[in-house]
């Protein structure tokens, strides 16, 4: 142990040595005796003097409990550090209870075999099933570590596209705590106790009855932009769980009333993602189009617009 560390906390002093892991999983290998000090286990609060022999002795927990799976990925940028993906509405993230196949990891295992060595093979973020767009993974240790930290300090910018229900006046911000409903327990809700949340949120476009926002996460929880606009009273159209009773505008045309009754996802799509690259610090921005659904109910709802002398 170098002397210049001398009087840190065990765990700090090898987040200084190590700084390709993070702090939480350096505490887990002290917790189960990965790490001596002078061949005795130690806390991760115990303090180290300088000049100590330390050492590690643990293994990285391999994927091996997925299998990789040949699925296609829309890849937008990629190198030995990062990989961006375009993710179709559809596609679950990770697999779990009901899940274990056909997913966004099977994929990534697939196309870049090395990420079943990287927890939860570098998906650092997630979008719900249904919701498309950008997202960033991590291909290495440190990427993954120094992609966390950027999430914590909120310097990674998420950008969404969501057509809400309703028209709505102007931009705003929404900054209500979110948890797990009190009932029914596979819901979000703004509740008291919930973990802080702010959505920021401008108008793009206007229609009879529906709004195209862009929608600016400073948060990420789960379900976030559809708890957040549901909880305005303007929920994502399409939406299954938030979205409550089918709204059509009266004296539509049978083209807009087919595009939205046969909208059955909820509306938003990871529009635009910037970041600093994990290594070279450089600055990266990506921007992706929603899907053709998407667009092909904007489009439905333009024409509606025009046809009733509205402005959108």
């Amino acid at each position: 142990m170098p002397p210049a560390l001398a009087g840190r906390r065990l765990d700090q002093a090898l987040a200084e040595l190590l700084p390709e892991y993070s702090r939480a999983r350096l505490q887990q290998w002290i917790r189960c005796g990965a790490v001596t000090v002078g061949e005795h286990t130690v806390r991760a609060r115990d303090k180290v003097h300088g000049g100590e022999e330390i050492q590690v002795e643990a293994e990285l927990e391999a994927n091996d409990q997925w299998s990789a799976e040949q699925i296609p990925l829309a890849i937008v940028y990629e190198d030995d550090q990062i990989l961006v993906l375009n993710k179709p509405a559809g596609l679950v993230v990770h697999p779990a209870a009901g899940n274990r196949t056909g997913t966004l990891l099977n994929a990534l295992l697939h196309h870049a075999p090395e990420l079943a060595q990287i927890p939860r093979a570098g998906i650092v973020h997630r979008l719900d099933k249904e919701t498309s767009g950008l997202m960033v993974v991590a291909r290495t240790l440190t990427a993954q570590k120094r992609l966390v930290e950027q999430l914590q300090r909120r310097s990674v910018k998420r950008e969404y596209l969501a057509l809400v229900l309703g028209v709505l006046t102007a931009g705003g911000s929404v900054e209500a705590p979110i948890g797990r409903h009190p009932v029914q327990r596979k819901r979000m809700a703004v509740v008291a106790g919930g973990k802080p949340a702010l959505t920021h949120y401008r108008v793009l476009e206007r229609y009879r009855g529906h709004t195209l926002i862009r929608a600016r996460l400073e948060t990420g929880r789960t379900h976030q932009i559809r708890v957040h606009m549901a909880y305005i009273r303007h929920p994502l159209v399409g939406d299954p769980v938030y979205g409550g009773r089918l709204q059509i505008p009266s004296g539509c045309s049978d083209a807009l009333r087919r595009a939205l009754q046969g909208f059955h996802r909820q509306a938003l799509h990871a529009e635009r993602l910037s970041l600093k690259h994990p290594v070279s610090g450089d600055e990266l921005a990506w921007r992706q189009s929603p899907p053709a659904d998407m667009l092909e109910l904007i489009g439905v709802l333009r024409e509606d617009c025009a046809a009733k002398g509205h402005a959108g």
